[in-house]
């Protein structure tokens, strides 16, 4: 299409979800983080994996259960040995796992702060009016996409809603709803820049 420039983001979230939970230390409830370091107990060909998480405020440990009385067999050695190494991107993935740390202790903290890389695909143009932006997601975030696009745009999210409205923004099946929706790998937004002033500004926020 002629004027269509497309860029993909990958999204990284910055911080791990932190569950909130009673430190007997402390008395209160406090925000415990991920250690990064696996426990490992075996007991014969019975193995327990937990991720080890500390508090905040004490240092007092909490785990947070992976695998429990499971074969050894039924592992992959491959991921056993990461556990049993302390990958640290494993680690990391288990950190992000907010569902897994709701089902543990309910109540759990979460940030929205994330990193875009930004990679144009295809020619650029110089002229182009059309912006279409996918959306490569590490691991889900709790970001709304309004708020991930107005922040990366440097437009407002009422600009972007009256874009929607107008039919310059297309956000696919779930149209507005999406845009108060966390943003979700996959996602094709499309921006119809043609009739707007600062077209080229918000080109070159986009990654162009």
């Amino acid at each position: 299409m002629s004027g269509l420039l497309r860029i993909h983001w990958a999204i990284v979230p910055k911080t791990p979800p932190r569950p909130l939970i009673n430190c007997n230390r402390c008395g209160t409830v406090k925000a415990y983080c991920s250690s990064g370091k696996f426990r490992v107990n075996a007991n014969g060909k019975r193995i327990d994996v937990w991720l080890i998480y500390r508090c905040l405020d004490c240092d007092t440990s909490w785990n947070l259960g992976i695998f429990e009385r499971c074969n050894r067999r039924d592992i992959d050695p491959t991921l056993l040995q990461a556990l049993e190494s302390n990958d640290p991107a494993l680690a990391r993935r288990y950190a992000f796992n907010v569902i897994a740390l709701r089902n543990q202790v309910g109540r759990v903290e979460e940030f929205p702060d994330v990193a875009v890389h930004k990679r144009r695909l295809g020619d650029t143009r110089e002229t182009a009016t059309m912006l279409e932006l996918q959306l490569g997601l590490e691991m889900p975030i709790s970001l709304r996409l309004d708020r991930l696009l107005a922040g990366e745009l440097g437009i407002s999210r009422s600009r972007l809603q009256a874009l929607e409205d107008k039919r310059l923004l297309i956000l696919g099946r779930d149209g507005a709803k999406a845009l108060r929706k966390p943003a979700r790998e996959g996602t094709t937004i499309r921006i119809d820049l043609s009739g707007e002033a600062d077209r080229q500004t918000i080109i070159s926020a986009a990654g162009g």
